[in-house]
């Protein structure tokens, strides 16, 4: 995907995802499986998520080289680092690390969930306005479970996350 795709199928995954939250009931929105988390912990741990990408790519690209480092190999294309984020997810046995886990979610906080993710992943689409595809892919960020990814990668794992956990809540409430 070039910078323009990234940027459309961002806005595209978490319009789907706000428009799938809100139109949960207070049951739907509140269940999950014992020790598991509920749609809105499932939308909180995604805003906890996209807010250090978007200070990430607030930060002077020369600053994110010398933090992180340059990457060195190519950036994979999008169903590659899904499948690698799969795998890491199915050899995991850890939760979350505590800075992404979410606390108790409300059912009365959804609009403010979806307008909170909103704004977040516009401010990112609009910062990617100023990486060019070379920069993509030769800068990297950390990421908790894949390690040192390049911020086109960062941006596919983005897309992915909101689909993989719109896709966690229902499975959980085939469930029910």
């Amino acid at each position: 995907m070039n910078r323009v795709e990234i940027r459309a199928k961002l806005e595209e995954t978490y319009k789907q995802f706000g428009e799938f939250l809100s139109d949960l009931s207070e049951d739907e929105f509140d269940y999950a499986p014992p020790g598991k988390w509920n749609a809105g912990q499932q939308a909180e741990h995604l805003i906890k998520s996209t807010k250090p990408i978007l200070n990430g790519l607030s930060i002077p690209k020369m600053m994110i080289g010398m933090q992180f480092g340059k990457a060195n190999r190519p950036s994979k294309s999008y169903p590659e680092l899904v499948e690698r984020y799969q795998e890491q997810l199915a050899n995991n046995t850890k939760p979350a690390p505590s800075a992404y886990a979410p606390s108790r979610v409300n059912f009365s906080d959804v609009a403010k969930l979806v307008n909170t993710q909103r704004e977040i992943i516009q401010k990112i689409i609009k910062k990617l306005d100023s990486w060019s595809g070379k920069d993509m892919d030769k800068y990297v960020f950390p990421h908790p479970l894949l390690g040192k990814v390049t911020v086109r990668e960062m941006m596919y794992f983005t897309i992915y996350h909101a689909d993989h956990h719109q896709s966690i809540i229902k499975l959980y409430l085939r469930g029910v």
